[in-house]
């Protein structure tokens, strides 16, 4: 039995976030386009006895990410099985919007909408990938304040 003590360290890139635990068709072609689109570093992998992979984690820039073969798990499915749609969208901050959009393209990422400033003070992109994630890459360029980010939204 393991003793447990009053104060159990969390890892410092599970501190201040929640992770989110994304569902593929499969794991190594999912790590490998997370690889080719986004410079992604695969930090973790559980093989499956039977193979495949149980579970893995990577990170993209600061931002740590799970992924689960959707096989492996009775209720639980990729936005690829649910008709393409997904009430998840994940957010990551890069340094580089446009060069992100143009290494996710060329790996098989659809752009939705191309890099843009946004009123809210970031260059963003918006694209899908393969498994049928929504992903929405970020790159701060202005702090707004709040008046001035209500006058933006009112004028358009």
């Amino acid at each position: 039995m393991t003793e447990r003590t009053d104060h159990i360290e969390i890892p410092d890139r599970y501190r201040y976030a929640v992770i989110p635990h994304i569902m593929v068709d499969d794991d190594a072609v999912a790590i490998d386009f997370y690889q080719r689109a986004f410079g992604a570093r695969e930090d973790f992998r559980i093989d499956a006895p039977g193979g495949g992979i149980l579970h893995a984690e990577i990170t993209i820039g600061r931002s740590a990410l799970m992924l689960g073969d959707a096989a492996a798990a009775a209720s639980l499915a990729p936005p690829t099985s649910l008709g393409g749609g997904t009430s998840v969208t994940l957010h990551v901050f890069v340094p580089d919007v446009d060069s992100l959009a143009e290494r996710a393209e060329a790996a098989g990422a659809e752009i939705l909408q191309p890099p843009k400033d946004m009123f809210h003070g970031d260059r963003t992109v918006i694209l899908k990938g393969p498994s049928g994630h929504l992903w929405v890459f970020l790159a701060h360029v202005e702090d707004v304040p709040q008046e001035e980010l209500r006058r933006r939204l009112a004028t358009g």
